[in-house]
């Protein structure tokens, strides 16, 4: 039988540990790491829809964040190799502390984070989003590794920002408007809007895996001529004619691929626009696809978002040099001009100069960096666009995909096919390129 001082003494105890298992505010939660890193991925896509980035502007977005989630996660197992020490001056990144716990999801999403409230504008969207997830994080573990992996993925996230802030990107924040040329053949602003030229500039951004900007020059397209028999005149037909012939699935594979954020609607005197996912938001929405069906691990999760993110980023600098090296005419202007004063291309013609498809162009380095990643025939349904666009499409591999991209452009009466052709080319190329660069794991 027990005495009354050990009866009080156990009852002690008892309580004492009641208390440590039960204390207020701790009530574990089972976290999905790889959906956390999703649902991060997806709050980002829907702030850069909602602030109307251009394309090239989202690519660095994705770019930076992205990389800055895959450089906290990858500690996480160590055979997998840092990526930023394989980059352009990033310098060397922060290690965790030996003998110390960590939960390295938590740390991609305060690296995630740190970089994405410095390059989107509605971060109050971000804020509240994330004090949920981290609100699950301060459940399930306790204070001091909380406190460390929060800490340890913003020293990421400031070590990104340093690289971001020499790009080139500030530095051309102040340039001037870029209007075009009058003269013959070279591009000016189109219909119904005419705005200016969207980044001239984007071909002096330092790029992240590639040498330089210039490191995949293309022909230069066919000379501007009137002659009805040059071969200017006749792409011009051509397109002319495919563009008032398309049959249903033609046009349905122009407006599915659209992803144009510039897109106005006029309705009398009311002008209004559709926000859409943007031509690297939905591949970056692909992405997150390929990895859920393929059962995914966090860590390949994060290193997906972010070779995709290098590949997009990369392909619209090497776009967007020689767009604005060849400052091409868009079909609108010279059919209006030549052929059919009344004639608009079945999508909106996006601000900036036609040669080649810059959609094309990260399409293909997108899908040659999936393909390596899930392989050549991996089916998917693509429904990253389902939200916006109330739309979705199967495709039966990644190629498919982003070869329907560049022929959409073509459809859609905004891009002539021999520049649809040389942009997926230049996409593919840097896509093989980046990915022989970098090694992935040990």
């Amino acid at each position: 039988m027990f005495s009354t001082k050990l009866f009080k003494a156990t009852c002690i105890i008892l309580a004492g540990c009641f208390a440590i298992s039960c204390s207020p505010g701790k009530h574990p939660v089972k976290i999905d790491d790889a959906e956390i890193l999703h649902q991060n991925e997806d709050q980002l896509t829907q702030v850069i829809i909602y602030d109307v980035f251009t394309p090239p502007v989202a690519s660095r977005i994705y770019g930076y964040a992205s990389l800055a989630s895959y450089e906290a996660m990858r500690y996480s197992d160590p055979n997998y190799n840092s990526l930023i020490t394989q980059l352009k001056d990033f310098g060397k990144p922060p290690e965790p502390q030996k003998g110390k716990t960590y939960n390295y999801t938590l740390a991609a999403t305060h690296a995630f984070f740190t970089v994405a409230h410095k390059v989107v504008f509605s971060v109050d969207s971000l804020k509240k989003y994330e004090d949920g997830v981290y609100a699950k994080f301060k459940n399930n573990l306790d204070d001091s590794t909380y406190a460390r992996s929060a800490a340890f993925g913003d020293s990421i996230g400031k070590l990104v920002l340093k690289r971001a802030a020499f790009d080139n990107y500030p530095q051309t924040r102040g340039k001037p408007r870029f209007l075009g040329s009058r003269d013959p053949g070279k591009w000016r602003p189109t219909p119904p809007d005419y705005l200016d030229g969207v980044e001239f500039c984007w071909g002096t951004m330092k790029p992240f895996a590639i040498e330089s900007s210039s490191q995949f020059p293309l022909p230069p397209p066919p000379a501007y001529s009137e002659d009805k028999n040059s071969e200017y005149y006749k792409q011009n037909l051509d397109l002319y004619n495919k563009c008032t012939h398309l049959s249903k699935e033609e046009e349905l594979i122009a407006r599915y691929w659209d992803d144009n954020p510039f897109v106005i609607q006029h309705t009398g005197h009311i002008m209004y626009a559709n926000k859409k996912i943007t031509p690297g938001g939905h591949w970056i929405g692909i992405t997150a696809i390929a990895c859920k069906k393929s059962h995914a691990s966090a860590i390949k999760t994060a290193q997906a978002y972010a070779l995709t993110a290098i590949a997009l980023y990369d392909a619209f600098i090497t776009c967007w040099q020689v767009k604005y090296t060849t400052n091409y005419i868009r079909p609108v202007t010279v059919i209006n001009e030549l052929m059919d004063h009344g004639w608009l291309p079945l999508l909106q013609t996006p601000p900036f100069p036609e040669y080649p498809s810059g959609h094309s162009d990260i399409s293909g380095a997108s899908a040659i960096m999936l393909t390596h990643l899930f392989g050549d025939n991996f089916a998917f349904q693509d429904t990253s666009d389902l939200h916006y666009i109330g739309m979705q499409r199967h495709f039966d591999s990644f190629i498919k995909a982003s070869n329907e991209t560049s022929v959409s452009r073509y459809y859609g009466g905004i891009h002539y096919l021999n520049s649809v052709n040389m942009g997926a080319q230049q996409g593919h190329d840097v896509g093989e390129y980046i990915w022989k660069k970098l090694k992935l794991t040990k």
